[in-house]
């Protein structure tokens, strides 16, 4: 099955016939519903802490951050925002050649309004001769809508989100990059005023980001009197997943060739994993607002980053003690509880295991990689959400699930992810280092039965793609996980171009 110059790629690529066999294997089987035990909610695992409470853990990072740490901003950001101008490629196919549906008159009346409307109109003189009010007046709006779009104008179309236009200010305006080094200026810089940011990109963008952020550095260093230091990293070829057929045997593309695909945000464990840190800041290229609305944002980042360092203070502390093998039965029973209340991590067999058994199951608990995730109220349909969830131990735990891991057809499961509170805005905060100083090995806290598997084509023929466990889903499913309870304002993802006009990014 495997020929010479199969094996000559999977070298080429850093994967073993090993990892194929295995993914393979996952096309034939699928991957299992996750058993829930119940929706997360404020009186079932969603920490929503009070005034005092905030006080305590906004005290607790500001602490932090007055020590030799090293704390990162970690930022998906190799995203291409073609999906951003869908309905905009389609007006551009269509048969007609004024705006005809409520997205395209949306766009068009509110054209002015946009960040980058300044450089649209200076592209529509260059290419045009004419700029945008006349294009209009003339009925040209795909003329418009193709200066915005094609290479020969801002190439938004074919760009990543990260360095399109979101924002206006007075003077200037400014693409989600510069939004992030401004929010890392705000929660993330150390007492030396250094602020570490991290960028996940694709490589055929690396220079484009490289030479945007090489221009505006500077700009946010002097303005916010920080020292940045900022870095890439793509994903790694040897996480692409190989595709399959209908019959579930290697995808040869017209050459003959095995055909790959990215494994998915999943993939980014492995680049999360290369970063020397202590505690890492996640939050998706696109969820940024100006600098008005900053306020709520800062607040919360620097909440649930107290909260992280508090409970790791108490679980460091702990493993300590059990280390020194000098506790009582009630420090035991202490830190069971720790475990079972704070880090909402149950185990039904405890009460049968011994003081010493207890010791080590609970230090073999308490010595993960622990993460606190903000969790926002649901106002309509919830994407992924917080759960209990049964681990392979038969443990339960707190993860985060998308739809496709539970199962619909059973009425009691398809009810808790209908009927849940909150849902996940991917707003995270990670340590992930032991009470030893030790780094993790991040890859080895991965529940790999957590994959999925989509539909595709490729030249007219059908196949199967194999995406990894998610980043925040399966890939962290091992880790010890909080949930905390922060405002809707927090959450401001931009999925399409008319999200732009939406009162928080104006």
């Amino acid at each position: 099955m495997i020929t010479l110059e199969d094996k000559a790629q999977l070298a080429q690529k850093g994967i073993t016939e090993e990892q194929i066999v295995a993914q393979l294997a996952n096309f034939e089987k699928g991957f299992p519903y996750l058993k829930l035990f119940s929706a997360a909610s404020v009186e079932n695992g969603i920490l929503a802490p009070d005034s005092d409470a905030q006080k305590k853990y906004l005290d607790a990072w500001d602490a932090y951050t007055q020590t030799d740490k090293v704390v990162v901003k970690f930022v998906p950001a190799s995203g291409a925002a073609s999906r951003m101008f869908k309905n905009l490629f389609e007006f551009l196919g269509a048969g007609y050649e004024t705006p005809q549906t409520d997205f395209e008159k949306k766009f068009f009346d509110n054209i002015e309004k946009f960040a980058f409307y300044k450089d649209l109109n200076e592209a529509c003189l260059k290419n045009q001769g004419k700029d945008i009010p006349t294009l209009l007046s003339e009925g040209a709006y795909k003329a418009v809508a193709s200066n915005l779009l094609d290479a020969a104008g801002l190439n938004y179309g074919s760009l990543p989100k990260g360095l399109l236009k979101f924002h206006k200010y007075e003077e200037t305006s400014r693409t989600p990059v510069e939004e992030h080094l401004v929010e890392g200026a705000l929660y993330a810089a150390n007492r030396n005023g250094k602020v570490n940011v991290h960028f996940t990109v694709s490589p055929e963008h690396r220079a484009l980001f490289k030479a945007l952020v090489d221009e505006k550095a500077s700009v946010y260093a002097k303005k916010y009197g920080v020292d940045y230091s900022i870095s890439f990293s793509e994903q790694k070829p040897s996480t692409d997943t190989i595709a399959a057929d209908m019959d579930n045997k290697p995808f040869r593309d017209s050459n003959g060739k095995l055909l790959f695909r990215p494994g998915g945000h999943g993939a980014l464990i492995e680049n999360l994993n290369d970063l020397d840190a202590d505690v890492i800041f996640i939050k998706n290229i696109d969820n940024v607002v100006p600098d008005k609305l900053k306020g709520e944002t800062v607040l919360y980042k620097k909440l649930i980053a107290g909260v992280l360092i508090s409970l790791q203070q108490q679980a460091f502390a702990y493993l300590q003690l059990l280390d020194s093998g000098k506790y009582t039965h009630e420090q035991v029973l202490d830190i069971l509880q720790f475990l079972q209340k704070k880090l909402c991590c149950k185990n039904p067999e405890t009460k049968d295991l011994e003081d010493s058994e207890l010791a080590i199951y609970l230090k073999k608990k308490l010595n993960r990689p622990m993460r606190v995730c903000g969790m926002v109220k649901n106002v309509g349909e919830p994407g992924g959400g917080p759960f209990l969830a049964y681990n392979s131990d038969g443990t339960i735990s707190l993860q985060i699930l998308e739809s496709s891991q539970i199962d619909m057809n059973d009425p009691e499961k398809k009810e808790m992810f209908e009927k849940g509170t909150h849902f996940n805005p991917v707003d995270l905060v990670c340590a992930v280092r032991d009470y030893k100083g030790h780094k993790f090995d991040l890859t080895q806290y991965v529940d790999k039965a957590t994959g999925f598997i989509s539909h595709k084509s490729k030249n007219g023929k059908e196949l199967k793609a194999l995406e990894l466990p998610g980043l925040w889903n399966g890939a962290m499913s091992d880790w010890n996980t909080i949930f905390v309870e922060v405002p809707l304002s927090t959450f401001n993802p931009v999925k399409t171009v008319n999200d732009l006009l939406r009162p928080q990014h104006q």
